[in-house]
C-alpha cells in the first residue's frame, strides 16, 4: 500500500467527521444559509492564495522536470479555483478586496507557511495533500446523493474527474518525496484537523 493511501486510511475518521459536519451537509441539501456560504468563499479565497504560495515553494525546491511540471499544474488548479470563487463573488455580491481572515483560516495558513519555509519537501506535501484529497472526497460523496441546486456548482467542481486528477497527482508527489515518519504523519493529521476547524468556523 502506498504512503498516501495509508495516511488517508489512517485519517478517514477525520474525513467522515467533516463529511457529517453541518456546513458540508448544508452544501449538499442546500440548507446552508447564503450568508455562511458567502463568508466561506471569502475565507477560502484568502486561504487558496496562501496554498498557491506553498506550492510555489515546493516548486522552487524541486529538482526534476517532472516535479516542476507537476507543481506548475497544481498551481494552475488553484488559479482555476480562484476563478470559481471570483464567479461566486460577482453573482453573490461578495467583497473579496478586504477579507479579514478568521482565527481558523490564519491557523491553517500559518501552519502551511511554517511547514513550507522549513524546506523539507515531503513534509510540505504531507501538509498540503489532505486539503486536495478531502475536497475530492467531499465532492464525490455528496454527488452520490441528491444535490440541491443552491450549491450544486460547488459539489460538481470537487466531484469532477479533473479535480480528482489533481488530488491524485499530489498524492503521487507525496509518495515520491515523503517517508513514513512521525513528522509526515503529524503534518497530515494536523492538516485534517485544521480542515475541520475551517468548516466549523464558517458555520
Amino acid at each position: 500500500m502506498s504512503l498516501s493511501r495509508r495516511l488517508w486510511d489512517d485519517n478517514r475518521d477525520q474525513a467522515e467527521r467533516i463529511l457529517a459536519h453541518g456546513f458540508v451537509r448544508g452544501l449538499g441539501d442546500g440548507r446552508l444559509p447564503a450568508d455562511r456560504f458567502k463568508a466561506y468563499v471569502a475565507q477560502d479565497a484568502w486561504f487558496l492564495e496562501a496554498f498557491a504560495r506553498a506550492y510555489a515553494l515546493c516548486l522552487a525546491g524541486s529538482t526534476t522536470r517532472d516535479d516542476l511540471e507537476a507543481f506548475a499544474g497544481l498551481i494552475g488548479g488553484v488559479v482555476e479555483e480562484l476563478k470559481l470563487h471570483a464567479g461566486y463573488a460577482a453573482r453573490l455580491g461578495i467583497d473579496m478586496g478586504g477579507v479579514t481572515p478568521v482565527a481558523a483560516t490564519l491557523a491553517y495558513v500559518d501552519f502551511l507557511a511554517a511547514t513550507a519555509k522549513r524546506g523539507v519537501l515531503g513534509e510540505t506535501i504531507a501538509a498540503m495533500t489532505p486539503c486536495m484529497r478531502l475536497y475530492a472526497f467531499l465532492g464525490q460523496s455528496l454527488a452520490r446523493g441528491p444535490v440541491a441546486p443552491a450549491y450544486a456548482e460547488w459539489v460538481r467542481t470537487y466531484a469532477d474527474p479533473g479535480f480528482e486528477a489533481l488530488a491524485a497527482g499530489l498524492e503521487t508527489l507525496l509518495d515520491r518525496h515523503a517517508a513514513d515518519t512521525g513528522a509526515v504523519r503529524a503534518h497530515y493529521r494536523r492538516a485534517m484537523a485544521l480542515e475541520y476547524d475551517f468548516f466549523d468556523a464558517n458555520l
